[in-house]
């Protein structure tokens, strides 16, 4: 049995969430509070020195962290990823934009903005920041003018992409001003499967 250790609010831990979902796998939920110091325990460290979450359960002994890498772990085969190299590289692409340029300035608002308290955090880093967040936005708008999905079809590009973009206004970002980017959510929210980012 797969087991996941998740922050419920994570959108990193909800990528993984919503993918077990769509893909029926039965899973064990273990919530671990980032905010009270739960993914630092020697017994997390354990599982992953790096201490953070979402982190699986294979149930035989390994730990897969890291969100991308578990979806695709769990896509390989599926419908959820290309099968042909050239899509999966480009699939590939849009992984690496989420994690270096979408990931970094859309949910590190988001959680200063909900979690911290002023002063807790750089005023100037955060508006540099959302002024970053909004380029990559722009850059999945450009690209949602001419494409439904981040792949030849709905995919885990378009979860990793998901997961912080529908909650982007929550750090400062103004969703209206992407109306691909609007209809493309509600397009990820008609996908089969679907579960918000409250559900387990």
């Amino acid at each position: 049995m797969l087991t996941l250790y998740d922050f419920k609010s994570s959108g990193n831990g909800y990528k993984v969430r919503l993918l077990l979902h769509q893909l029926r796998l039965p899973f064990i939920y273990v919530e671990t509070n980032i905010l009270k110091g739960e993914t630092q325990t020697p017994q997390f460290l354990e599982m992953n020195p790096n201490g953070k979450v979402p982190l699986l359960s294979l149930g035989d002994g390994r730990f897969l962290a890291e969100s991308n890498a578990i979806l695709l772990h769990l896509a390989e085969g599926t419908r959820f990823l290309p099968s042909d190299s050239w899509q999966k590289s480009k699939l590939y692409e849009w992984l690496f934009f989420e994690q270096y340029s979408h990931e970094p300035n859309i949910a590190t608002p988001r959680f200063w903005k909900n979690y911290l308290k002023v002063g807790e955090y750089d005023e100037e880093e955060l508006k540099r920041r959302q002024l970053a967040g909004r380029k990559a936005l722009a850059v999945m708008e450009k690209h949602l003018q001419e494409q439904k999905f981040f792949g030849p079809q709905y995919g885990i590009a378009d979860i990793a992409l998901y997961a912080y973009t529908h909650k982007a206004e929550e750090g400062g970002q103004i969703l209206d001003d992407f109306p691909a980017i609007k209809d493309w959510i509600d397009r990820v929210k008609s996908q089969p499967g679907h579960v918000t980012i409250e559900d387990i």
